[in-house]
């Protein structure tokens, strides 16, 4: 074994020796990713008071990272099957670091937004090469298992970034939260490219490149107009790009229904586990993003909690996560897909159902049975629905089934904190309003002061505002100390009524998503699962070959069985060979008996225009495998597939005995030796290219790892 993983994955005749150290490196590429949303949370306030954010700057910010993130990971995916799933996993780490590097060294508004941007494109390009490698390089026995832990890796992640970016807050500032990311990011590019093998589609075609273009504008502007107008309402410059986007998403699937090679290939969303998982991963985020957004700002400022306590009271999600992951782990395979995805969906509306009753008065203790049914949830629902959106994609297209699966948990995510926290917000300014009627600060003629009026639309506009002006008031005038609490007061009540009225509204699209999300998802039966359940959850059985009435399909099996009983020996023919043979271990004595066998040895080997004729029924044969094989996607038998490994390696012997014959066919023909007495059985040049091929090929299939299947 070398230092480096350089043999691709489709080069390999054995599961990879390294994969779960290779699923190490993936894991850690996929925490990044989040952390750089997460972390955000708990940096935001120190960014917005040290660069005088507005609030369109710091949703520009928030943005820069969500817009090409979702919009570019269904393309990146496409990009990394056709070239390289590795290399696209490392460029995309060097981008995120040089990102990274360049968001911690600016002071600028612009600067940090730019930055952010970089981040986010790289993010598109690390997060569906994660899991098309996952799935490239493990077996489907093994692949539920790591698409457990590559999901429990973002509940990780969701706890992780805020506790990182928090204990970084209390001795640096919000520059050292875009360092977490560098030595992370580091440290994963020298594991890919020592223990992540590479790997690309076979024969994936040309890009949809148009198809690509057409993708990226319809999530981009769908995804900045729900944004915008979410929060800064539904003026022309939202609506515009939303119809933009309405149009681009009719053009892309136009253009998918007629493309020969499409990018996402629209009509295998009729497959109802495809579109009910894809569905479910959107609800889901939509609601778990929306709400770890608004509990996370009420730890740490109605409650007080500082960043590094905030993220260590968002541990508990993660410990869940975990719990939940290894619950469905075990619990997927006995009860199919259907039943866990729809428990995780159910107990996740009931946690957020209990946020309907928290209030001004509440405590931590009111949030941890939310945050820990809201982290079983996530592990019993994410990873079922990954791993069944990735098994419906052949290997040639895992970068497609990758890229969909992450577009949809990105454009939920973006979705809950846009259309949850509008609510929030809405809700929240309507609760203020009436305390904020005595905000002081007016002039003479009604006006308030600039200062006054900073802090009345600060106030006016979260939880957060209102808390930081309160203490600007306290501590620039000590007369105002009351009004400062009273403020800071009655926005923690109007904040906590707002949790009330958007949970209401998160519970809701919760339940409703859960019963659309169960009528789609099929119960397993034998029709419906996938191939990859079907290997990676059932037991391995003796092969038993179809019962079939074509003659050459009977042949085949026939030698396939014999095969299988033996693995090591091949089956000899009883004639040119046997006579070879035979005139091998004849002694000289009575070579001359044997002449006959070997002329007539000589005359029965097969001619050139026959090998021709045998190499070209090979390659039908295979050519006819092959359309079996892509009409019926990756759901194929062991029996197919040994039948088809069986046909290609009588095609490669047939192919190397065409070019031996040929070759000796250009070879000048010797003069006759004089006769001598020959001290051992005489052999032609043909007997001994016999014996080494037959020697060769014996060694081949001794040392053969066919048979130990490696899907």
């Amino acid at each position: 074994m070398t230092l480096l993983a350089m043999t691709p994955v489709q080069d390999m005749h054995k599961p990879y020796p390294r994969r779960w150290s290779a699923l190490v490196v993936l894991c850690l590429s996929l925490l990044i990713v989040v952390m750089a949303n997460t972390s955000l949370l708990v940096a935001a306030p120190s960014m917005t008071l040290d660069l005088s954010l507005t609030s369109s700057d710091l949703q520009w910010v928030i943005d820069g990272y969500t817009v090409p993130y979702a919009s570019l990971m269904l393309l990146c995916g496409v990009i990394g099957d056709r070239y390289s799933r590795r290399g696209a996993l490392i460029l995309g780490l060097i981008i995120f670091v040089a990102g990274s590097v360049a968001g911690a060294l600016t002071d600028a508004t612009l600067g940090v937004i730019l930055a952010r941007i970089v981040m986010g494109v790289a993010a598109a390009i690390v997060m569906p090469a994660t899991l098309s490698l996952l799935v490239a390089t493990f077996p489907k026995r093994e692949r539920a298992t790591a698409v457990t832990v590559w999901a429990a890796t973002s509940g990780l992640a969701i706890a992780a970034g805020p506790l990182l970016a928090g204990w970084l807050l209390e001795s640096f500032t919000w520059h050292s939260t875009f360092l977490i990311n560098v030595p992370i990011a580091l440290a994963a590019i020298v594991g890919a490219v020592v223990l992540v093998p590479p790997s690309r589609a076979v024969a994936p075609g040309a890009i949809d490149w148009i198809g690509g273009l057409l993708s990226v504008l319809a999530v981009s502007t769908i995804v900045y107009a729900i944004i915008e107008g979410m929060h800064f309402g539904w003026t022309v410059g939202p609506l515009y790009f939303a119809l933009v986007g309405l149009l681009s998403v009719l053009g892309f699937v136009g253009w998918e229904l007629r493309h020969p090679n499409p990018l996402l290939d629209v009509r295998m969303f009729s497959s109802r586990i495809l579109s009910g998982a894809t569905l479910a991963v959107l609800i889901f985020f939509l609601v778990t993003f929306g709400a770890i957004y608004f509990v996370a700002q009420y730890l740490q400022f109605a409650l007080g909690y500082g960043p590094v306590s905030t993220g260590i009271h968002l541990l508990p999600l993660a410990g869940a996560v975990f719990v939940g992951s290894g619950i469905t782990m075990w619990l997927t395979p006995k009860l199919g897909p259907r039943i866990t995805v729809t428990a995780g969906m159910v107990v996740g509306t009931l946690s957020v159902v209990s946020l309907i009753g928290i209030d001004a008065t509440a405590t931590y203790s009111d949030f941890l049975p939310v945050l820990t049914l809201l982290g079983l949830a996530i592990g019993l629902s994410v990873s079922p629905c990954t791993d069944s959106i990735m098994g419906e994609f052949p290997d040639s297209k895992l970068g497609v089934g990758g890229g969909l699966n992450d577009t949809a948990l990105e454009l939920g995510g973006s979705l809950g904190i846009a259309v949850l926290g509008s609510v929030l917000a809405a809700s929240y300014r309507q609760g203020i309003e009436g305390f904020l009627q005595t905000f002081p600060g007016k002039q003479p003629n009604g006006q308030y002061t600039g200062q006054a009026a900073e802090g009345l639309a600060a106030s006016q506009d979260s939880l957060a505002g209102a808390v930081i002006v309160s203490d600007v008031i306290r501590d620039q005038n000590a007369f105002l100390s009351g009004f400062a609490d009273n403020l800071e007061a009655n926005a923690v009540a109007a904040f906590g009524d707002a949790v009330v009225h958007t949970s209401v509204v998160a519970a809701v699209v919760f339940g409703v998503g859960t019963v659309v999300v169960a009528l789609l998802i099929p119960s397993k039966n034998a029709s419906e699962v996938t191939s990859s359940e079907k290997i990676a959850f059932e037991p391995i059985v003796p092969f038993v070959a179809p019962p079939t009435k074509d003659p050459a399909a009977d042949r085949e099996v026939a030698e396939l069985e014999q095969l299988l009983e033996r693995p090591s020996a091949k089956p000899q023919k009883s004639g040119a060979r046997h006579a070879l043979r035979t005139a091998e271990a004849t002694p000289a004595a009575v070579r001359t008996v044997a002449e006959p066998a070997l002329v007539d040895a000589e005359l029965e080997r097969p001619s050139i225009y026959q090998l021709a004729s045998k190499v070209y029924e090979l390659d039908a044969s295979v050519a006819r495998q092959a359309t079996v094989d892509s009409k019926s996607g990756d759901r194929v038998t062991i029996h197919q597939l040994a039948l088809s490994n069986l046909a290609r390696t009588r095609r490669v012997e047939a192919e190397e005995a065409l070019d031996a014959a040929l070759e000796l066919s250009d070879l000048p023909v010797a003069p006759a030796p004089e006769p001598t007495e020959p001290t051992l059985p005489l052999q032609t040049f043909y007997q001994r290219a016999s014996k080494q091929h037959a020697n060769c090929t014996a060694f081949k299939e001794r040392s053969s790892s066919m048979w130990a299947m490696p899907l």
